[in-house]
């Protein structure tokens, strides 16, 4: 049987998002980065995690571990639907990799389908005990999502309501299991025309849908794309806790493009351009002693058409770059 991650889900819907608002183009040209020395400096306490989807790699586990290990990653991504299926031994025995390849569980993805129809939310909750208990088994601790910043039908007050009874379910499930939740604002402005009701886009908003929820284990994802796309600040960053960040992610944007006709499917590995501000970006981070994964979804045709070991390689590189700025 073939065991599908929730972050494989993740990403497809999210492809297809991207396709429906007519916002994919070409990628943009790939850069090639200096390599690092894989120690962590001691400024530092997040890890440099590996998401296999994120860089068009298809990996199963225990290829994801293998490539993150071999490659100097330090956390890898968790697939929620293999890890509940392994027997107890199995489960130890992946743990037991995992700890000889000196990695740790970044986050899983959630696959259930909260922004559809109420009959297909029911059903992604009735599944998503056993899918969480599975990663508490193992002993993953986080888990993230993306909202999508705009609906056809639902205002925002509407949108907001339904996300914040929705996505409590959820948060109480993952909580009885020991697991955050963390959901990734997307600010990206072209996203936000491309249907009727714009929706949450910004740090401040997602704070507030994290404050509806209230469950106390709720926070958000910050993407540094679209952390520059909403305008945000490393003064917003700043005032966060460490605790509010559940999963970052580090991307770079093309040149030569207006900001706010960036699309979301062409965006550049960390330090690629410069054009987004990386070092105030991570030095913010540091600065309130961020100790979850670091991960780069740059959705770039490019990089996808490497090879599997190229692509990592190459990830590995950019993240090293990036945290270079704070040793």
């Amino acid at each position: 049987m073939i065991h599908y991650s929730l972050d494989y889900f993740t990403h497809m819907k999210r492809r297809e998002f991207l396709k429906a608002a007519a916002i994919a183009g070409a990628a943009s040209s790939f850069i090639n980065v200096n390599s690092f020395a894989q120690s962590r400096d001691p400024k530092r306490k997040m890890s440099l995690n590996l998401v296999c989807g994120a860089i068009g790699v298809k990996a199963d586990q225990k290829r994801a571990i293998e490539l993150a290990s071999k490659f100097g990653f330090e956390s890898v991504e968790a697939k929620a639907d293999y890890l509940a299926s392994l027997s107890d031994g199995e489960v130890d025995a992946l743990k037991r990799l995992l700890k000889d390849r000196e990695l740790v569980w970044g986050t899983s993805g959630l696959s259930l389908d909260f922004r559809g129809d109420e009959r297909k939310f029911k059903e992604g909750v009735k599944q998503l005990p056993r899918l969480a208990k599975g990663l508490q088994r193992a002993g993953v601790e986080r888990v993230s999502t993306w909202l999508r910043p705009a609906h056809h039908d639902l205002t925002y007050n509407q949108n907001f309501k339904q996300h914040a009874d929705r996505l409590r379910q959820v948060c109480r499930i993952l909580k009885d299991n020991d697991i955050r939740f963390g959901m990734e604002y997307v600010g990206t402005s072209t996203l936000l025309v491309s249907r009727k009701y714009p929706f949450i886009h910004s740090m401040a908003e997602a704070l507030e849908l994290v404050d509806a929820i209230g469950t106390g284990n709720a926070g958000i994802v910050l993407d540094s794309w679209h952390w520059w796309q909403a305008g945000d600040s490393t003064s917003d960053i700043e005032k966060l806790r460490n605790k509010d960040i559940i999963l970052v992610d580090i991307n770079d944007a093309p040149k030569d493009i207006d900001k706010k006709r960036q699309l979301d499917g062409q965006r550049q590995l960390p330090m690629a351009t410069g054009v987004i501000d990386t070092e105030g970006f991570v030095k913010a981070l540091v600065e309130i002693g961020y100790d979850g994964p670091v991960r780069a979804e740059p959705f770039n045709q490019t990089l996808r058409d490497l090879d599997d070991e190229s692509a990592c390689k190459a990830t590995i590189d950019s993240l090293r770059k990036a945290m270079a700025l704070v040793s």
